[in-house]
């Protein structure tokens, strides 16, 4: 039986320039503005923090909030 990770958050281990899926899902929040995000669309993470973000300005906001 196949299932469906549709509508339903992942967990990720961030890395340093990529990252490994922990439990399937399709999406991350955002630390930052709560925003779903697709895995698809990714691109912005911090590995120290183990967070995503939306945006290069909801990164920015994340490093200043440290």
């Amino acid at each position: 039986m196949l299932m469906s990770h549709k509508g339903r958050p992942a967990r990720i281990h961030y890395l340093q320039g990529t990252y490994r899926v922990l439990v399937p899902g399709d999406h991350v929040i955002c630390a930052v503005t709560h925003q779903p995000i697709p895995l698809s669309e990714l691109r912005y993470w911090s590995a120290e923090r183990q967070e995503a973000y939306v945006d290069a300005a909801s990164s920015l906001k994340a490093e200043g909030r440290g």
